[in-house]
């Protein structure tokens, strides 16, 4: 049986943030001087299948040259513009993919879950994330479903946050700060008076 999700510290009856158990984030993620670099290489598998590509179009063209047939020599040329084509399109997916990947991983440091993933361990899990994330988005169905599996490790939901036990600075600041604004809505201000009709001078006559 699943154990249950521990209560925010805004639903309590007695909210003391420092004896709530959860971890305070900063608004502002991690400062950018201590921000890790991106740890992956290109993406393996697109980058092997660009290589071989590559040798296949080598191969081909090194048949042309020795080939005589010309039915031969068409069929060669042929396929042979059909691959430069799929290595073109490899080649532009993986310099997509890289850009994206980096962009992401930039902007994921400055959340505030940053402050969750400092360890080595959570780094790499934060990258593989990112990169099953991108390649989601580049249509990958499978790889979509592993970014929002490992999302929540992350933190990257505010259910996943309180599985966490952790919470944005200054959150219980301002909710605090907007009850006092609603409650100096409903209150009515007392108008100013002249002494002689200040009414604590009943009580002391």
């Amino acid at each position: 049986m699943a154990s249950p999700i521990p209560k925010h510290p805004s639903v309590r009856a007695r909210r003391h943030a420092q004896n709530s158990g959860f971890k305070q984030l900063p608004a502002d993620g991690i400062p950018v001087d201590k921000r890790p670099v991106w740890p992956l290489r290109p993406d393996p598998t697109m980058t092997a299948e660009l290589e071989l590509t590559e040798d296949k179009i080598a191969g081909m063209q090194a048949d042309l040259a020795e080939c005589e047939d010309g039915r031969t020599r068409g069929r060669l040329r042929k396929d042979i513009g059909a691959a430069e084509l799929r290595a073109a399109i490899l080649k532009a997916k993986l310099a997509e993919a890289s850009d994206a990947e980096l962009e992401l991983w930039t902007q994921l440091w400055g959340t505030p879950q940053a402050a969750l993933w400092e360890s080595v361990a959570f780094q790499r899990t934060l990258a593989v994330f990112v990169r099953y994330q991108i390649r989601g988005e580049q249509g990958d169905l499978k790889c979509a479903a592993e970014a929002r599996q490992i999302s929540d490790r992350l933190g990257l939901s505010p259910m996943a946050l309180q599985k966490l036990r952790a919470e944005i600075e200054n959150a219980e600041a301002a909710e605090d700060a907007g009850r006092k604004r609603r409650g100096s809505s409903v209150a009515a201000t007392p108008p100013e008076s002249d002494e002689g009709d200040d009414p604590r001078l009943v009580l002391v006559g």
